[in-house]
């Protein structure tokens, strides 16, 4: 190909001059081509790999030179000699006498030059490509990469980076390309090549680690393999973007429908892509920090100074800009942070004196206050109390005492907010510092609760701007019945059901509205169980609209992935949990692995925020450092809790008498301040009666927990998570891969491996876990072609496309236009191990069945067969159309057999066979085929597939039956000669025009399979035994490498999965 001129200073390095004149020189690169160039060969090719010459993606090129000039530019490059010499040639017919006539070089050099880059732009603007903003360099990696691993262009590189890759002892230097999917490696030394390939969704851990031999490396580890790069010239820049795309592959697995939005990925150009993904990390990273909506995305951050009034001061820190927030945090974590969404800002200014931007006066707004009139909401036409304020308002009960000390407490904490308040404003704009931590551990108020949860969570953005989203919301689902409202109804009634808010309709009412609007608002999560005793105490302490975005909050950002059908957050959360007790509380770690223990508490902990495990007044404690601090307050507690069990823990003997200890003590958790009365709590209702654990200050215990664990980081929490979550969903795939393979290998006769192996090789772009097992994994007809070509032996010659489609929509048994696992291993499994009446009825079927409409009576039958012995009479007659495309599909299939010649003999005689079956039949189903003369829209059963002909009519095309096919009794009729009998005219293949078709032949699948059997060579051909394992390690051998069979070479490195 053209490429824009670049200056070369030693034009023979490693090239030999196959052609030259004045003007250009033609060049191949040494080591390339027959012969190899001996051992210079294989030096120049080992460099080309260590570093990344274009060489390799180029082994030919074009020099361009002026007589009087040791400076060379490159003008051309070519893969092949016969695309070098194709530009070659066009060089001199069009441009040597042209330069003849210029008498000044440097015009020479500039005419060139401007020649080479006018013919670039006219084939990209003839061929719509682009401009973009990848580096020429970049783009021979790109076509490196293509090439080396076969990959698609839909398959897009995102970087490479030069690195060792280990192998057992032996380090090989290469390059490590990084794609949307893949992980691939490439290294090629003293002759011998490498190759890996590597699924982002197969990688069950990514680290990076640290030894005495290897100071960086990179471990990636699959299901059934390990691998260790090292020596990176920036190895965390590398880590990085590998934990990325990694997280991309899991959150594709986890949530597919979900994970839409990042489909859009592969359209972005390769320096765009990969600045997205950075932007996307940054983004993710700033919306947690500062608990922002999920559709926020960062425009830029800076460092700066903040002038703070309440101590005067300017606080080094960073600011973050973005679409509608302005954020700032400082330097030292807790000194202070600010919040300022655009919609709340007044006004602005610029100091001049010292360039920096002065928000001014942003707008405090309380959100105790009620400006919009409530609306009343009609459940299943049943008028019902609508909930106007926070439950706990209305339903609170006052000891008898006016006043007592907790009460006074109370009144000291409500002052201390107000105080707050006045000193670093209310509302979201409050400045956020040590002071407003000191607060919230010490317990937020009764009454102001509800406001400051929504305050930290942020939930109070989402809701000031969706204005009427619930409202409309719970509109929308009233009524409506699905398995999420179903559950919720189950449940209503053991939400909380000790509190006097949720013992009468207008409770159950508002809890069932806000769970059924969320369930509406995100099917991907519907409801689970938790999500009921959470909402409950969230509606407690907020309005009905308020406890819906918390809820949101909750779900979606605080605790990601917790509330699915897997409860996957919980469990990545769990191994978290496992992680920081190994490492906070060692001594106990084993013994609680060995008991089980982790496991199980972290799961019922986790989930309700110890609502459901400890007394309801000391959890929402809990709740309030959780809405403040986020999850590793519930870590920081969790590991307090086992801290202080550690001696009881260490003598248990089961799982059962150490659930006891951490349940008494989980009960003995009070708080003294609560001025609500005592409401029994239902765990601690369901423990024996043994002695009862002495007292524990809900209060103290907090503080304890932050005095040992408070060094655990949120950013550590994320790195652990990501770790965790390539760990669970594995599992996970694993487990429902297994459940897959169980629930058909009875129905089978494959065995476990290889539907194992089969069912890796399902495509994972249609992914819903939402889905029983054997619909998660579905293929629609292009990805069932791919498979068809690769597993299926009946696939060969150009007719494999038009026989995947008619097996796919017989398989396709629901006519969704996709197929689940077991409609895939059904049909496969009668191609392979079905005998030969199996496989001649599928045939059969696949050409019976109805052009691009629904299954209809094959369908049935095909179903019928999994209940009761299918019966050959009830299949449908084969009629004259259909038996024409299954003659077609016969002649096709054995062009690359080995007895090519006797098989269409067979045919031959098949065919004439079957044609004077139907034509007989005619004799006893209709009394007018008796005549002697028919009309020209009938055919005759003496018709025939012509001799050397390839020319057919439009219906038929059948472009693959062979020169020397066999006639089928013909008597040597020629194009548009009459056959005996009266039988319509042929054109020149021997075959009657499409509008010819007789309506009245037909033929059963008796007479198909009789006819079959009469031909020896036939029954071989069915009866042939297929090699199921080296069809599907050809396949995965495609899929991973883009090549059916591995070379030596490709063994060097074993391919993981």
């Amino acid at each position: 190909m053209w490429v824009n001129p670049e200056e070369v200073l030693l034009a023979g390095a490693l090239w030999m001059t196959e052609r030259a004149n004045p003007y250009f020189v033609l060049q191949k690169r040494k080591g390339h081509g027959d012969g190899g160039g001996g051992l210079a060969g294989l030096l120049v090719g080992t460099l080309d790999v260590v570093l990344d010459s274009s060489a390799r993606v180029a082994p030919y090129r074009i020099l361009y030179q002026t007589p009087d000039s040791l400076v060379y530019w490159t003008i051309a490059h070519g893969s092949s000699r016969k695309e070098i010499t194709e530009h070659w040639e066009w060089l001199e017919q069009n441009l040597l006498q042209t330069l003849s006539i210029f008498e000044n070089e440097n015009d020479i050099t500039t005419f060139v030059k401007g020649k080479i880059q006018g013919i670039i732009a006219e084939y990209n603007k003839n061929h719509d490509i682009k401009e973009d903003d990848d580096t020429d360099k970049f783009k021979e990696a790109i076509a490196k990469f293509r090439k080396l691993f076969g990959m698609p262009d839909e398959e897009k590189l995102v970087n490479y980076y030069s690195c060792s890759y280990w192998k057992g002892k032996v380090p090989r230097q290469g390059w490590l390309y990084l794609s949307i999917n893949h992980l691939c490696f490439y290294s090629y030394l003293l002759g011998k090549e490498a190759k890996l390939v590597v699924r982002w969704a197969d990688i069950t851990q990514l680290e990076k680690n640290v030894t005495l031999l290897l100071p960086d490396m990179i471990r990636v580890s699959t299901r059934c393999s390990e691998h260790v790069f090292s020596v990176f010239l920036n190895i965390s820049e590398t880590f990085k973007l590998m934990e990325q795309l990694a997280n991309i592959a899991m959150r594709q697995l986890l949530d597919n429908k979900g994970f839409e939005q990042d489909r859009s990925l592969p359209n972005l150009t390769i320096v765009s892509f990969y600045r997205d993904l950075d932007a996307r990390a940054k983004s993710e990273r700033y919306r947690a920090l500062f608990r922002l909506p999920k559709d926020e995305k960062l425009d830029g951050h800076t460092d700066c100074t903040l002038w703070t009034p309440f101590n005067k001061m300017h606080i080094l820190g960073q600011m973050f800009v973005s679409t509608n927030y302005i954020c700032f945090t400082s330097k030292e974590e807790t000194v202070c942070s600010l919040i300022i969404p655009l919609r709340e800002v007044s006004s602005f200014g610029v100091y001049s004196q010292h360039g920096s931007l002065l928000s001014c006066s942003p707008q405090r707004s309380s959100l105790g206050s009620e400006t919009e009139g409530e609306r009343q909401f009609n459940l299943n036409d049943n008028s019902v109390p609508t909930a106007t304020q926070a439950l706990m308002t209305m339903y609170r009960r006052r000891s008898p005492e006016e006043f007592n000390p907790k009460l006074a407490k109370e009144f000291l904490k409500e002052q201390g907010w107000k105080n707050h308040f006045a000193e670093y404003g209310q509302g979201v704009c409050m400045y956020r510092t040590e002071k407003t931590k000191d607060l919230v551990l010490k317990g937020i108020p009764e009454n102001m609760r509800g406001e400051l949860w929504l305050l930290f969570s942020g939930a109070i953005n989402e809701m000031a701007t969706h204005p009427g989203y619930y409202e409309d919301l719970v509109e929308k689902s009233m009524g409506k019945y699905n398995l999420a409202t179903e559950e919720i109804e189950r449940d209503l009634h053991r939400s909380l059901p000790e509190h006097p808010a949720f013992q009468n309709e207008m409770g159950i009412a508002a809890l069932r509205r806000v769970l059924t609007a969320y369930a509406f608002r995100n099917p991907s999560i519907g409801y689970c169980q938790a999500m009921n005793i959470v909402t409950s105490v969230l509606l407690l302490y907020a309005k009905e609209e308020e406890a819906f975005w918390l809820l949101v909050a909750l779900c979606e950002r605080m605790l990601p992935d917790y509330y699915n059908t897997r409860v996957v957050g919980a469990l990545v959360d769990q191994g978290v949990f496992e992680e920081l007790a190994h490492e906070y509380v060692p001594q106990l770690y084993d013994c609680m692995q060995d008991l089980g223990v982790i496991s199980t508490i972290s799961l019922s902990w986790f989930l309700t925020l110890f609502l459901s495990v400890m007394p309801f007044e000391s959890a929402v404690v809990v709740v309030d450092c959780f809405f403040y601090e986020g999850i590793k307050v519930i870590f920081q507690l969790a590991l307090s809790v086992l801290d202080a069990n550690i001696h009881k823990l260490l003598n248990c003997k089961d799982d059962g008498e150490a659930m006891t200890v951490l349940g008494r003590y989980l009960d003995s958790v009070t708080n003294k301040d609560s001025t609500l009365p005592p409401i029994p709590h239902l765990h601690s209702l369901l423990t024996d009666d043994g002695d009862p654990h002495p007292e524990v200050d809900i209060f103290k215990l907090i503080c304890s927990s932050y005095e040992k664990f408070g060094s655990i980081r949120a950013d550590v929490i994320e790195q652990m998570r990501f770790k965790q979550r390539l760990r669970v969903i594995q599992s996970i795939e694993d487990n429902t891969k297994r459940n897959v393979v169980r629930t058909i290998v009875t129905e089978t006769a494959f065995s476990i491996d290889e539907l194992e192996d089969l069912y890796i090789l399902n495509p994972t772009d249609r992914h819903d876990p939402s889905l029983p097992y054997l619909e998660q994994y579905r293929m629609d007809l292009e990805q069932f072609k791919g498979l068809f070509t690769l597993l299926f032996p009946w696939a060969c010659g150009s007719h494999s496309d038009s026989l995947a489609l008619r097996l796919f929509r017989l398989l396709d048994q629901n006519a969704d236009a996709l197929i689940n696992f077991r409609e895939f291993i059904n049909g496969l499994s009668v191609l392979c191990h079905g005998d030969l009446t199996e496989k001649l009825k599928l045939l059969y079927k696949m050409h019976v069945l109805p052009g691009k409409h629904l299954l209809c009576v094959c369908v049935r039958v095909w179903l019928e067969t999994k209940t009761k012995p299918e019966n050959m009479k009830d299949l449908p007659k084969m009629n004259q159309g259909q038996f024409i495309e299954l003659c077609k599909t016969l002649y096709n299939m054995f062009s690359e057999d080995p007895n090519e010649q006797e098989l269409y003999h067979a045919t031959a005689t098949v065919t004439s066979l079957l044609l004077e079956m139907g034509e007989v039949g005619k004799l006893f189903c209709s009394p007018s085929s008796k005549d002697e003369t028919k009309d020209d829209t009938s055919m005759s059963s003496y018709s025939v597939l012509s001799a050397g002909s390839h020319e057919l009519d439009e219906k038929l095309q059948c472009e693959d039956i062979a020169e020397d096919t066999v006639l089928v009794r013909s008597t040597g009729s020629q194009g548009g000669e009459r056959l005996p009998g009266g039988g319509a005219p042929l054109n020149r293949g021997g075959l009657p025009h499409s509008a010819s078709i007789d309506k009245d032949w037909a033929i059963t699948f008796e007479q198909f399979l009789a006819s079959v059997l009469t031909e020896q060579a036939l029954v071989l051909y069915f009866e042939k035994p297929v090699e199921v394992a080296a069809r599907i390690t050809n396949a995965k051998n495609v899929r991973k490498l883009g090549h059916p069979y591995m070379s030596v070479s490709d063994y060097e490195i074993s391919l993981s999965g």
